[in-house]
């Protein structure tokens, strides 16, 4: 799947925005994971999984970084997360199915933080943007 050059637009000038709360987006996703998928937290049994935790931070951090990387990257996707992919699926060995839960929480956060931004064509790129990011962090399962 590939994107069309308008949903990279949109993809790229929402970014702008985002990326200046993105440590708090990161954060928030990861907490609204955590809330509506508590099977999630197993990955992170030495967490402290307390909304606004510093650890959930720092993840939400690192979330939000790659996310990044991802938009910086748009026309390679895969080469940028490939490091990524291969931590996730040799090391952490997150279930798949996990990146797509990440990906629908993302949505809700970044529509409830920019709810005049995330119109329907918004909301129609950024949800198949995160489907390419969850096939890209699936890649080396398969």
């Amino acid at each position: 799947m590939s994107l069309t050059k308008a949903e990279r637009t949109i993809i790229t000038s929402m970014w702008g925005k985002i990326s200046t709360q993105a440590d708090c987006i990161g954060t928030e996703t990861l907490e609204r994971l955590f809330a509506s998928y508590p099977q999630t937290k197993t990955y992170f049994p030495h967490f402290d999984l307390h909304p606004g935790s510093a650890q959930l931070r720092a993840h939400g951090s690192k979330v939000a970084a790659a996310l990044g990387d991802a938009v910086k990257n748009i026309d390679n996707i895969s080469g940028a997360l490939s490091k990524l992919s291969e931590l996730h699926a040799y090391i952490l060995r997150v279930d798949p199915v996990n990146f797509k839960l990440l990906s629908h929480c993302l949505l809700v956060t970044v529509a409830s933080y920019f709810p005049a931004e995330f119109t329907a064509e918004a909301h129609e790129a950024w949800d198949k943007f995160l489907s390419v990011v969850s096939s890209v962090l699936t890649e080396k399962y398969r």
